[in-house]
């Protein structure tokens, strides 16, 4: 099979590889990316995307099956509805392969070389793919390492049977009757939250003291309460120990032990990068812990290799890793590109919502600032309250002495649509007068965060 030459090439289509090619390509840069499985990687073929669909089949499920109850204020009444999952599923697969086949495409407009296979080094300039045909080789200039992240599995629940990752989670054909979620994190929740929804009987084992550890009390308060309104057991400071028989043997908090049934066993303990396979060890590459080390142009510590998404590090968010993507494909171009992000804004996809952007008040405490915190709840809101979801809050950290804003949180139905609100006013270093200032339309959720401003200011005006 006759060698490629190119420019740059891309390891790995998922949303940050995709973007650097997408982008070099329009700059005139000559590009191949490899993808051994689909384009869209983890994000849109198990992860993110398919993931946010089943979540919204899921609420809809509950809305009807709430108004079926007779519970409903709004005076509708319907039939008990029913939920044919592998329909679900065919729906979510529908959009996934509408999105795989739109990346495909836009490599193409783009001039992208697309290679089929699985690539690993040879050296620093040359990988070789296994393809369908044959090994083919390509060599270099320029090489992007964008081959993301996997689930962790536990030693002692290895994949298999009835212990299953949220790749399997999203492609079951029935509804488990008792599902066990093995770590209360982001991953674990929103997918636990949403089977519950949809009739499961759902437990939740978390190993520290707090489901959502990564974010503050404050904020976890709705959505653990809304766990319990939907009957999902949690059980923190517990640790699953192996499969007893079809059941989860735990230690609980207090150092019993315990079996929990369960028909599946979802292990959402984290992700670790993928780079096992991909001849790597021929390089000679600096790491930090088990992610590639990189600088802020996303170089390696070898020269002509650069390193980006989830392989490089937290946060592991498909939007930074597009963003660094971005940035790689106009350094290979020649122009002068720094990361200089004030703020990667995150959202956890429970009920309710989470969304945080730039530093919470602890965070920016502990880096010396002196603050002032405006918090505005949205049971004071119109809008959520003609919504009937009035649980959660957004509140606004700021420095005292300037009143620049370092972050800004909030948690409630909906809130992920404000995160690029909250992340550009960190960009453009805005003050609690700019946002206080800024019309807001009303009736909207997103008043809440000109309220939350001018309550940090002194003012609110409705609280």
């Amino acid at each position: 099979m006759k060698e490629i030459v190119c420019k740059l090439l891309v390891i790995g289509a998922g949303p940050g590889g995709y973007i650097c090619a997408i982008r070099a390509g329009q700059l005139g840069v000559d590009t191949v990316i490899v993808e051994a499985v689909k384009a869209g990687g983890t994000c849109l073929n198990i992860g993110c995307i398919p993931s946010k669909a089943l979540i919204h089949a899921a609420e809809e499920f509950e809305k009807v099956s709430h108004m079926a109850s007779a519970k409903s204020p709004l005076g509708i009444s319907v039939e008990a509805p029913k939920l044919d999952l592998a329909k679900t599923i065919a729906w979510k697969d529908g959009i996934v392969g509408r999105l795989n086949s739109g990346v495909l495409g836009l490599l193409r407009k783009a001039r992208v070389k697309i290679v089929h296979g699985r690539a690993k080094f040879r050296d620093g300039k040359t990988v070789e793919v296994e393809t369908e045909t044959g090994v083919q080789v390509i060599r270099a200039e320029t090489i992007v390492i964008a081959t993301g992240s996997e689930p962790v599995e536990l030693p002692f629940l290895p994949f298999g049977g009835p212990v299953i990752s949220s790749t399997e989670a999203l492609s079951l054909k029935t509804v488990p009757q008792k599902l066990v979620v093995v770590g209360g994190g982001y991953i674990g929740l929103e997918l636990g939250t949403a089977f519950a929804k949809i009739g499961s009987k759902v437990t939740v084992v978390e190993a520290t003291s707090q489901i959502l550890p990564q974010y503050d009390a404050e904020l976890v308060k709705p959505v653990a309460k809304r766990l319990a309104d939907l009957g999902i057991r949690v059980l923190t400071g517990a640790k699953a120990k192996g499969l007893s028989g079809s059941a989860l043997l735990i230690e609980t908090a207090e150092g019993a032990e315990e079996q929990l049934a369960a028909d599946k066993i979802l292990v959402t303990v984290g992700r670790k990068p993928r780079t096992e396979g991909w001849g790597l060890d021929e390089l000679d590459l600096d790491r930090a812990g088990k992610f590639l080390r990189i600088d802020d142009r996303c170089r390696t510590s070898m020269r002509g290799v650069h390193a980006i998404g989830d392989i490089t590090g937290e946060p592991m968010l498909a939007h930074r890793a597009m963003a660094q993507g971005e940035m790689v494909a106009e350094i290979v171009a020649g122009k002068k590109r720094i990361w200089d992000k004030r703020c990667i804004p995150a959202v956890c996809f429970t009920d309710p919502e989470i969304v945080t952007a730039g530093l919470s008040p602890d965070e920016a405490r502990a880096q010396g600032y002196e603050i002032r915190v405006g918090q505005f709840p949205f049971n004071a809101n119109g809008r959520a309250m003609t919504m009937l979801s009035e649980e959660g809050f957004v509140r606004i950290v700021a420095r005292a002495d300037s009143n620049l804003v370092l972050g800004i949180q909030a948690v409630g139905s909906g809130v992920s649509e404000l995160s690029s609100a909250f992340a550009l006013a960190i960009e453009m270093g805005a003050r609690l007068e700019d946002i206080a200032a800024t019309i807001h339309a009303h009736p909207t959720r997103s008043e809440g965060f000109q309220e939350a401003a001018l309550k940090a200011l002194g003012h609110a005006l409705h609280i």
